[in-house]
């Protein structure tokens, strides 16, 4: 069967936006969003997002990166640079995209950031700016492009959310109750979005190969929740850190590869998954058997 019939591009002649899509998650979804077909507009601060980050922001240069691999599929992509803190920023894009490319079908918002910090040593930032990203951030882009699915007639939203949003993190409070909290958004949205045709569903991926999960906090609370003491060196606690997710894992892996969680987007955005709504799926190497909900 050749890559060019409807049943390989099951997405063929829909839009699909993409947040977070300079690299990591985001990048593979829009990159197997497009082998499917969809034209992408992808979204991204591309650039410093909070002083308590410790790994390195996405650049504007990672976003066209990411439209170079979307248009050797041979669909259309746009790229847009907006914080999704800024509503407004955030409608200017949704505006941008529907004059430009006809509407939107489908929507993967993805981006996020992580950050380590026990509650009891927590300064403003540290909370409000995981919160402010993760879960209003993410709540800005559905209030503002749900309502173009709607005029579209229906359509797809997928949220990524994390394991982490489904159990409790060691020095990670603030990341968790932003992931936990994008669960309710997601069940909140398709029960009232489905009137109009949209279902609405999260991707859970487990820890993924991606600048948000290599550096050095990330090592640091995987040691630290294995029971161990960190180092202080990155290289040493990278190998420590590997050591413990290998043991925890069923599949014996640290982490996932961000092309192993695109394909649940791929599925959730297509006519196979109509029925699918409210609801989760994950790609965590097993780590998901851990969770008891």
């Amino acid at each position: 069967m050749s890559s060019g019939t409807p049943s390989a591009r099951p997405l063929a002649g829909r839009v699909a936006v993409v947040t977070g899509a300079a690299r990591g998650i985001g990048r593979a979804a829009a990159v197997a969003l497009a082998a499917a077909g969809a034209d992408v507009a992808g979204m991204d601060v591309a650039g410093p997002v909070s002083p308590i980050l410790d790994f390195p922001p996405a650049t504007p240069e990672d976003l066209a990166e990411t439209g170079r691999l979307v248009t050797a599929a041979g669909v259309r992509w746009s790229a847009h640079v907006a914080d999704q803190r800024d509503i407004a920023a955030v409608r200017a894009v949704a505006e941008a995209v529907e004059r430009d490319l006809g509407g939107v079908d489908v929507l993967f918002a993805n981006a996020g950031i992580q950050a380590f910090k026990p509650l009891l040593e927590m300064a403003d930032a540290d909370w409000h700016d995981q919160i402010d990203v993760n879960l209003t951030g993410t709540a800005n882009v559905l209030r503002t492009f749900a309502p173009l699915l709607v005029r579209r007639g229906g359509g797809r939203i997928v949220v990524t959310s994390s394991t982490q949003g489904q159990h409790g993190t060691k020095n990670g409070a603030a990341y968790s109750a932003s992931k936990w909290g994008l669960i309710g958004l997601v069940k909140s949205a398709a029960l009232e979005l489905g009137a109009h045709g949209i279902t609405v569903n999260a991707v859970i991926p487990g820890l993924v190969d991606t600048a948000l999960t290599r550096h050095q906090d990330r090592y640091a609370q995987a040691i630290a929740e294995a029971g161990r003491t960190p180092s202080g060196d990155a290289a040493a606690d990278e190998r420590t850190a590997v050591e413990a997710l290998r043991a925890k894992t069923p599949l014996g892996v640290p982490w996932v590869q961000p092309e192993d969680v695109a394909p649940l987007v791929v599925f959730l955005a297509s006519d196979a998954a109509r029925m699918v709504s409210g609801t989760s799926f994950a790609a965590t190497a097993g780590d998901s058997a851990h969770v008891t909900a």
